[in-house]
């Protein structure tokens, strides 16, 4: 089934519906194997079309875990799989999506399309990259972003401008005290002291600044998720102990500065052994 420009709707989610059977009409229907996902749940052991799987979610509202091991599932595929897997995993939650927008068009003054855009953009903003699937029940936090984001448009559309008081009359300073006060600046900070490593620092960025996806990054950098992810927290870790010494917004002393380096050599020999390691074929290969 494929649908043409004459019959494509325009409503966003009826659009993500019509997408979704394009995709599960035929021989061939988008599907998911359930028995890798059923540890712990009461998945059935088969692998369903997509449509059919929806089905067994709403008749089984209680089964949480058999909910967040499809929708981890579905959420990895939408950011590694192609787009295919990203209008999937949207037309699975278009129940909730639907509900939404039925209560937040009560009172709305704008185009009822505007609307369904804002709620689908913050479900898919949460899809591609905000959602941590090491944290539980993901589909309760695309949920939370697509109301939100279309709850803030509600908010806001008819609201009327607030003045703003005579910037002259404000007292008190108005520029931080010390310009690596900004996120991105105590950062490029960090790695001039060797608390980043300088390979780390754009994977950082695009994950505590931008809050991106893990897994297409650590995919992109032939890392397994979870190792990415200690990666990150340690730095966490090494970034916290910086700002308690006032090491990123006062003074670095010879001494830490020092220390500093030292770790960063040590890491980065570890990193040089493991891809070494890693790179080495079996004694018993065939020369």
């Amino acid at each position: 089934m494929t649908a043409t420009t004459a019959d494509w709707p325009n409503s966003p989610l009826n659009a993500v519906d019509t997408a979704f059977r394009a995709l599960t009409t035929g021989p061939q229907p988008l599907s998911l194997d359930l028995d890798p996902l059923r540890d712990g749940t009461d998945l059935p052991a088969v692998t369903l079309p997509l449509p059919q799987l929806r089905t067994w979610l709403l008749k089984h509202p209680t089964s949480y875990a058999a909910r967040d091991a499809v929708w981890a599932e579905l959420i990895r595929r939408a950011r590694l799989d192609g787009p295919a897997w990203v209008i999937a995993a949207t037309a699975m939650a278009l129940p909730a999506l639907r509900r939404y927008a039925g209560h937040l068009h009560t009172g709305w003054a704008g185009d009822a399309y505007d609307l369904d855009a804002e709620i689908l953009t913050g479900f898919l903003a949460a899809l591609r990259d905000h959602v941590d699937l090491s944290r539980p029940a993901p589909y309760a936090s695309l949920c939370r972003a697509a109301w939100r984001a279309g709850h803030e448009l509600q908010q806001r559309d008819g609201a009327e401008a607030i003045p703003v008081d005579n910037l002259e009359h404000v007292i008190g300073p108005r520029t931080p005290r010390h310009p690596w006060g900004h996120p991105d600046l105590l950062i490029r900070r960090a790695v001039e002291l060797g608390i980043i490593d300088p390979d780390d620092e754009q994977p950082y960025i695009e994950l505590r600044l931008g809050r991106r996806a893990i897994e297409p990054l650590a995919a992109r950098l032939s890392l397994e998720v979870d190792a990415l992810r200690r990666r990150i927290e340690r730095i966490d870790t090494r970034i916290a102990e910086a700002v308690s010494q006032g090491a990123l917004t006062e003074f670095a002393s010879p001494q830490m500065r020092e220390q500093w380096r030292r770790q960063a050599q040590q890491r980065q020999r570890i990193r040089t052994a493991r891809r070494d390691i890693s790179a080495t074929p079996p004694a018993n290969a065939a020369v």
